[in-house]
């Protein structure tokens, strides 16, 4: 469980990861050596799992962004997800329930190379037996702070 100090630190660095230990430590209350520490303390336990640059995709050429279902025959489930953490279009894959065995979000550069990637690339992943699409129109919400979700948590 976090405390005030550690719930202080992930919402700074969820705002500014490249802020200086001094900066920070100001910041959430602390001095350097300790806030230092409760940074590494949370690398280490896994709650701060990186650090990362937000790229726009349509900035660098990535027009499409798509939601695909994957139905897949499920006794070769581990090739299907290895398959899926090695392609460079596929962003975010996520086991589900419901109709849909996987829920892929994928980028690519316009509709021709959206196509190839569902007929050509997709379709012979291991064990995919049917796929639905779903295309972004625009994105309402991207990302939430986790320090702030906690925070609303704690309250209910």
């Amino acid at each position: 469980m976090l405390d005030v100090h550690d719930r202080k630190i992930v919402a700074a660095l969820e705002r500014d990861a490249r802020v200086s230990f001094g900066e920070l430590a100001e910041e959430v209350g602390l001095s350097k050596t300790p806030c230092w520490k409760r940074v590494k303390a949370l690398e280490d336990a896994g709650v701060i799992r990186g650090y990362s640059t937000r790229i726009d995709p349509a900035a660098i050429g990535f027009g499409i962004e798509a939601f695909i279902q994957v139905s897949i025959d499920f006794e070769v489930s581990d090739a299907f997800e290895a398959a899926v953490k090695k392609h460079p279009l596929i962003r975010r894959c996520y086991a589900t329930t419901g109709e849909a065995d996987y829920l892929l979000q994928i980028v690519t550069v316009d509709m021709r190379a959206l196509d190839r990637m569902l007929r050509v690339e997709l379709s012979r992943l291991p064990g995919v037996r049917r796929t639905v699409t779903s295309m972004a129109m625009r994105e309402i919400k991207g990302d939430i702070s986790f320090a702030d979700a906690a925070s609303h948590a704690l309250r209910g």
